[in-house]
């Protein structure tokens, strides 16, 4: 039986891990909130992680403009904390399971993006997630394994889905931008999978590393909120398509952030499904 330490519990995405745990008794959970354990004090994280196997570190600085102007503190969330979870997993053998982002590349592709492409962040949020993969990278390299995720939604807290699905009742049209492309990816979803990554990483069958943990597919923020239309009964051709200029932001976004999936074969673990199979899922009554 394997101890498991899910940090970050409070939010979107720990939340659904919560979830999958519970329906694993062979997986006694600790789940860590913020109010419960600060993530950038090293001596709170190594009393934290003792007694663990496995750590499933979802805490992060997810303010993606707000890290334009506050950058140390986004770095001190995102890539310092990162490196004190992997120093105390190194100490104890445990093994750490870090979601990252799309960010950490440029968003210039025209194809999907392998793991091991080269980054190049274009924003101040995802040189700081770029920094969390640096530290796992270079201090649990036997242990250590770094997920990528993008576009991610869910029923607990804000995201896309949910923000489209209040204009919806508010307005009789929305404007949507129709040239960034990615993946949606379902927070459940994902957390089933970073329950498996873990399953197979405490069996031996997952090398450490980097693994791409979005839906696949893709799509535009159009397309996606075009689905989600259609899915609850409106008319998509409320939404409208526009462009990125429409809606200057802090922090520049990368124009295409799609991610190949080629590591979870020898992983022994099925590739993720399409987006929009897991869209239909989450928006009818899936009780994640």
């Amino acid at each position: 039986m394997s101890r498991v330490l899910v940090t970050g519990a409070g939010g979107m995405l720990g939340r659904d891990l919560l979830a999958v745990l519970r329906t694993r008794p062979d997986r006694p959970v600790t789940a860590a909130t913020r109010a419960d354990l600060d993530v950038t004090d090293p001596e709170a994280v190594r009393n934290a992680v003792a007694g663990h196997d496995v750590v499933l570190n979802a805490a992060a600085w997810t303010d993606v403009d707000g890290a334009q102007t506050r950058e140390r503190d986004a770095t001190a969330v995102n890539g310092d904390a990162v490196a004190h979870l992997a120093r105390a997993c190194a100490a104890t053998g445990a093994r750490l399971v870090h979601v990252s982002t799309d960010y950490v590349f440029p968003g210039d592709a025209t194809g999907p993006y392998p793991e091991d492409a080269p980054t190049g962040p274009v924003n101040a949020y995802g040189r700081s997630k770029l920094a969390g993969e640096r530290a796992v990278s270079r201090l649990l390299p036997e242990n250590g394994y770094v997920v990528r995720t993008a576009w991610l939604y869910g029923t607990h807290g804000r995201n896309f889905v949910t923000t489209v699905l209040r204009l919806a009742a508010e307005r009789d049209r929305i404007d949507v931008v129709d040239d960034q492309r990615g993946q949606p990816t379902w927070s459940y979803r994902l957390a089933e999978r970073l329950v498996a990554l873990a399953d197979a990483a405490l069996a031996g069958h997952a090398s450490p590393g980097i693994y791409h943990g979005t839906a696949a597919g893709e799509t535009t923020w159009y397309g996606l909120a075009r689905a989600v239309f259609a899915l609850r009964g409106l008319d998509p051709a409320r939404v409208r398509p526009t462009t990125s200029d429409r809606f200057p932001r802090p922090a520049p976004r990368p124009r295409y952030s799609v991610l190949a999936h080629g590591r979870w074969a020898a992983a022994k673990l099925p590739p993720p499904g399409d987006w929009h199979t897991d869209l239909t899922e989450a928006l009818t009554g899936h009780p994640g």
